[in-house]
């Protein structure tokens, strides 16, 4: 390649300039378009092929806000996921879900029993939050790279070296210059404010978690495992096998619930990541546990309308289906505000009747007959059933008796029932 120079001086920063490019030094624009800063040199300092691979200014630039946006991208998710204190639509963290319960499908599917396939989804809510932090710091990394991208004079490589370098606050690489230190700056407070937004998030969750499987164990203890709601009943009224009805506790139950069911649906759907913790057991579920509550209510009312708990049970009703609508619709299921008039259930006439065969049992106090009942019953279930049995199989809850189907088929698992005792007289 050949150079020609005016004096020595001209010659020696031209060697310069070359010692730069062989060594993969950083040089100025002029030197890179084959020009010493001195502007007495002419020819070309890189060759056409690789000249033809530099980027231009104008798409650095254009990456450079693309990379940008990727940053808004992530810190409006970050935000609106862990501080914002009302549901709202966030496509990413709601895609890093989707992807994560894909891959754990995948894998359920292989698994014929039901026990094995909770124990390998007992650990989805934990991949899903650890995707959902990688999935943050990979698109602002890439973010802030980009933005690096025109101020790096080694090319893009160098940028996302001291992009990883500031966001994960390693500081081995530091980029000359007011704006690059602006940037890495920027990365380096947006890398440690995620981290330590996740860090708090967990103790919030726990403590909602937490909150939530105390009543389903209580409820546990009455109903057994799984739970259903002709057995809640049943059993209510069974009393242990003491004789003695214990009918008069359940405005009491229906009320917690009530409570309950607002509490769930407030923070389940401010943090949807908690519909996928699941309950200790393995046969317990906060999404069977809360449909036989409320089927339990419906039963009553339609069967022993003088003996219910009118009002109790009414309002756990209406906050129970209003709970089920809002989770089901921040999941992304269609929903309706309220159910058509000729909607109906899945629920046949043949399964309301084992239902109430199971009451007879214990000697429940049936005041109608249950034909006449019926159409009471589906009247209050339609209210909920659809976004129960969404929310069910969404998150597999264990395939208790009238609680849909699963995306594998499964049988129903009735409740586990001790001996029987001495019925209430």
């Amino acid at each position: 390649m050949g150079f020609e120079v005016a004096d020595c001086d001209v010659a020696a920063a031209c060697w310069e300039a070359v010692l730069d490019l062989v060594k993969g030094i950083s040089c100025d624009p002029h030197r890179a378009s084959g020009f010493c800063s001195c502007g007495q040199v002419r020819g070309s300092l890189v060759s056409g092929a690789e000249a033809a691979m530099v980027m231009p200014l104008a798409g650095r630039v254009a990456a450079a806000v693309a990379g940008g946006l990727l940053v808004l991208a992530a810190v409006s998710s970050v935000t609106v996921t862990l501080i914002v204190s009302r549901p709202a639509k966030n496509r990413l963290t709601r895609w890093v879900d989707r992807m994560v319960d894909w891959a754990y499908e995948q894998v359920a599917v292989r698994v014929g029993d039901y026990r094995r396939r909770d124990q390998l989804r007992a650990t989805q809510a934990a991949a899903v939050l650890l995707a959902q932090l990688a999935a943050w710091l990979i698109v602002a990394y890439v973010g802030f790279a980009l933005l690096l991208w025109p101020f790096a004079t080694r090319g893009v490589a160098s940028a996302f070296v001291d992009a990883g370098s500031s966001l994960f606050t390693l500081g081995f690489a530091v980029p000359a210059g007011t704006a690059p230190a602006v940037i890495v700056f920027l990365a380096a407070a947006t890398g440690l404010v995620i981290l330590t937004l996740q860090i708090a998030y967990l103790p919030t969750l726990y403590a909602a978690f937490n909150r939530r499987e105390t009543q389903v164990v209580l409820l546990s203890e009455r109903t057994g495992v799984p739970s259903w709601g002709p057995e809640l009943l049943a059993r209510t009224h069974y009393a242990l096998g003491t004789g003695v009805s214990t009918l008069d506790t359940m405005p009491d139950l229906y009320a917690r619930w009530e409570s309950w069911a607002a509490d769930v649906a407030e923070s389940h759907t401010t943090y949807p990541v908690l519909v996928r913790f699941r309950s200790p057991g393995p046969l317990s579920s906060w999404v069977t546990a809360l449909l036989a509550v409320l089927d339990s209510a419906a039963l009553f009312l339609a069967l022993s309308p003088e003996a219910a708990p009118v009002v109790p049970a009414r309002l756990c009703l209406r906050g129970g289906f209003r709970c089920f609508n809002r989770i089901a619709r921040v999941m992304g299921f269609d929903i309706p505000e309220e159910p058509g008039p000729d909607a109906g259930t899945t629920l046949t006439y043949a399964e309301f009747l084992d239902a109430v065969g199971r009451m007879s049992e214990v000697g429940f106090p049936i005041e109608r007959d249950p034909a006449e009942a019926w159409p009471d019953f589906v009247g209050w279930r339609v209210n909920y059933e659809q976004a129960a049995y969404a929310v069910a199989a969404a998150v597999y809850a264990v395939p208790a008796l009238w609680s849909g189907p699963r995306r594998h088929k499964v049988s129903p698992i009735a409740p586990i029932r001790p001996e029987r005792g001495n019925p209430p007289k």
